[in-house]
């Protein structure tokens, strides 16, 4: 049976400020997603309402996964349920190893009952799962001992999010601007290892502005976001229109979603 994130009418508020404005979107495991538009039109409060993150409240509307409503679930039990989120800017954990936070995000994920200190997956299975992934990625091993992020470039970060999108194996990958400030190389490098993770499997979400990361995976849909709203949806031709004209068309097609966004914010003010 084909896994379906559903979100229904979403709308989606910061504090006091309405970000979201009732988003509609099916995605389903083995279809690539992109989610574009300009700045400020919603896609990251997307992407962290998604993943459950608690300044993003949801005022109207649903998340589902195969029809369980997670809208009220904590972002440990949305993962749980096959939800990842690859962040535009990941977090810095000095002291963790990257090896030993991979194994406690593997043994959550795939044994949600276990106890804390309890029920880790083996070590000698996990360090060949580990390293077979990081083969597979073209990383080097030495990369699984150093600490999480701690003095990592810019594209290292991208990579750890890569290694974790292989270890956790989720039914929905969102990546929010995971390609943001990289150098062509890095871009190149978390372009294909997504291209190589994305399966029937695992549905994917691409929130991007870069054309590398659409031209190594192609959606099949994109959808186009103004004022808090998906205002249009094609595939992966809307997608190369945007990258080369820009959203001066589209904004011009939905005047109203415009207002939508400065009525928003009037009232926020």
């Amino acid at each position: 049976m084909t896994s379906v994130l559903k979100i229904s009418d979403l709308h989606v508020s910061v504090g006091e400020t309405p970000i979201l404005n009732g988003v509609n979107m099916e995605i389903r495991q083995g279809e690539v997603h992109a989610l574009m538009g300009p700045n400020g039109s919603g896609k990251s409060t997307l992407a962290y309402a998604l993943a459950g993150h608690p300044n993003y409240n949801v005022t109207a509307g649903s998340i589902e996964i195969d029809g369980v409503n997670v809208t009220a679930m904590e972002a440990d039990e949305r993962a749980r349920l096959g939800m990842f989120l690859a962040f535009q800017y990941p977090v810095v954990i000095p002291g963790v190893k990257v090896a030993d936070f991979l194994r406690h995000a593997v043994s959550n994920v795939r044994n949600p009952e276990r106890k804390e200190g309890e029920g880790l997956i083996g070590m000698r299975e996990f360090r060949k799962e580990i390293r077979e992934r990081m083969t597979e990625l073209g990383m080097d091993h030495e990369f699984a001992r150093r600490y999480l992020n701690d003095g990592f470039s810019g594209g290292e970060k991208k990579r750890m999010e890569i290694l974790q999108l292989a270890m956790l194996q989720p039914r929905f990958a969102i990546l929010d601007e995971t390609d943001s400030g990289l150098d062509s190389d890095a871009v190149r490098v978390v372009s294909e290892g997504l291209a190589k993770l994305a399966g029937p499997l695992m549905g994917v979400l691409i929130i991007t502005h870069h054309k590398r990361l659409l031209e190594f995976n192609p959606p099949q849909f994109t959808h186009v976001m103004l004022g808090g709203r998906i205002v249009e949806i094609g595939d992966a031709a809307l997608a190369h229109d945007l990258h080369a004209n820009g959203y001066a068309t589209v904004r011009a097609r939905h005047p109203e979603a415009e207002n939508t966004k400065a009525e928003a914010a009037a009232v926020a003010s």
